[in-house]
């Protein structure tokens, strides 16, 4: 019932219509019900107990649970059957090349087994299928004592070589999936971890050479590690000339397109990483190119991407003074269902920011009340960082408003939570953020004392280095504006073309 549910839930309108065609494609004339039961299911507020009775009106239940093991068994069905019109259909297209030629090979008949062998060889290498590939050279190789046109010897060579592709992919597909476990203990479950040493010890393993060689799932690979080392340490200036060099170099030597949903990933991490070192108009150029790639394939990937792309999008517009388009962007997506939780989350939170930068106070108010789950929860969904930056807006946001009730109680709980995790993981400076911004709210004419103000200014300058955090400035932009009496939005940006 609950794995039903599940897959039904990220079905949408067109989708179900789909499904509902195929099964009526399916059934003989008098079979019905199937349809009946998806309909039911794609209704949250039934329960199975509901769902039976509407079928049967009464608690049939061997005939329901038989329905619905039918259903699902139609579900992946239908599932790998719209899989198989998307760009991997290549790979269930060069299998059957195989299949084919193993059966002519069987008969003997080797001209044609090994035609068809070479037509599925160039598709693999055009797709850098390395599996597959491998499978293909095992074949012609079993074959070749058979077949005098091939050179063995050459043969043997590109599986060599094939097999080294092979072997990188999998070992960074090793490499990415420990990564990624130890930034999700990070970032989803508040430990502390010193993540630089993790990889480290990781990578002390693994030679991994840069070159043409590549895919672009290995690529992406490479890149999401380097990805999440910068998320980690902040240090996004760091990656930048790797990630660009990078990709440059494989998109020089490879046919674009063939690996799509890395592709996209790979512009995505780039667009991302611009914009992190406040190269805006640089970061839009391969939002540009993302978007381009999202139309290919009849749009395959769109909704894939979309939300991703319009988050990097709206925040460039917005550290562009266009923060008006950057709302209208984030407005035009936040409003559909997504199952991407993690970037609506993302995509809210900086609607909160815009609207708070603008002066909307009432807006950044009205968007912050549609967090209304735990902060647990939303670590689970969209990590400690998330929840954090959630924290500050909201006790700022009172601050402004002058909600003393409800900013005691954020602040006692704040600190309550996250104190001792912010000094363990080295981020001192949120608590002297918030430390200055406590003192000035309850006591505004420290705003004249020069000692106060010295030690402001201080901070302030050292905030402004180059290569600080953007979503660090643009909090320490609230005090600064505090201090320089000046319109908030303004100050952010000037801080950021300090």
């Amino acid at each position: 019932m609950l794995a039903l549910k599940a897959i039904i839930e990220t079905y949408n309108t067109e989708e179900q219509q789909l499904f509902i065609n195929y099964l009526k494609s399916k059934n003989k004339r008098s079979e019905t019900k199937n349809i009946q039961l998806f309909q039911l299911l794609a209704q949250p507020e039934l329960d199975s107990k509901s769902i039976c009775r509407s079928l049967y009106k009464v608690d049939n239940c061997n005939a329901y649970h038989a329905l619905r093991k039918r259903l699902f068994q139609s579900l992946i069905e239908f599932t790998a059957n719209r899989n198989l019109e998307d760009e991997n259909s290549i790979d269930i297209q060069i299998i059957k090349y195989v299949l084919a030629s193993r059966s002519y090979l069987i008969k003997k008949n080797y001209d044609i087994a090994f035609k068809i062998l070479n037509k599925a060889e160039r598709l693999a290498e055009d797709h850098m299928l390395f599996p597959i590939l491998n499978e293909i050279y095992h074949t012609k190789i079993q074959y070749a004592p058979n077949y005098t046109k091939v050179d063995l010897d050459v043969l043997i060579k590109k599986q060599k070589e094939n097999q080294k592709k092979y072997y990188l992919e999998d070992q960074l597909n090793i490499v990415y999936a420990k990564l990624k476990t130890v930034l999700n203990s990070i970032a989803y479950e508040g430990k502390v971890v010193d993540f630089e040493s993790e990889l480290k010890t990781i990578l002390k393993n693994y030679d991994i050479q840069l070159d043409d060689s590549l895919s672009f799932k290995s690529l992406y690979q490479i890149l999401a590690i380097a990805n999440i080392s910068a998320f980690i340490t902040n240090t996004y200036y760091e990656i930048e000339g790797f990630v660009l060099k990078s990709y440059n170099l494989l998109k020089e030597k490879k046919e674009t397109n063939k690996q799509l949903f890395y592709q996209i990933h790979i512009v995505y991490i780039i667009a991302n990483t611009l914009f992190r070192n406040k190269k805006f108009e640089d970061s839009l150029r391969y939002i540009k190119e993302m978007k381009d790639l999202m139309q290919i394939n009849k749009r395959y990937y769109f909704k894939e991407f979309i939300l991703k792309k319009t988050l990097v999008e709206a925040l460039n517009y917005n550290y562009l003074d266009h923060q008006d388009k950057a709302i209208e962007l984030i407005l035009s997506v936040v409003s559909k269902k997504h199952k991407d939780i993690e970037s609506l989350l993302d995509l809210n939170l900086s609607l909160v920011m815009f609207y708070f930068q603008k002066g909307d106070l009432e807006s950044a108010k009205s968007t912050l009340a549609k967090f209304y789950h735990t902060d647990h929860y939303y670590i689970e969904k969209a990590g400690i960082d998330w929840v954090l930056k959630k924290n500050l807006a909201e006790i700022l946001l009172y601050m402004e408003i002058k909600d003393d009730d409800l900013l005691d109680s954020r602040l006692r709980s704040f600190k309550r939570r996250y104190k001792g995790y912010l000094r363990e993981i080295n981020q001192d400076r949120i608590l002297i953020f918030l430390d200055y911004s406590e003192k000035l709210y309850k006591n505004s004419n420290l705003i004249n004392e020069k000692k106060f103000t010295q030690k402001l200014k201080s901070t302030l300058e050292h905030t402004s280095h180059k290569n600080e955090d953007i979503f660090v400035i643009s909090f320490y932009a609230w005090l600064k504006s505090k201090l320089t009496k000046t319109n908030l939005y303004q100050t952010t940006l000037n801080m950021l073309k300090e």
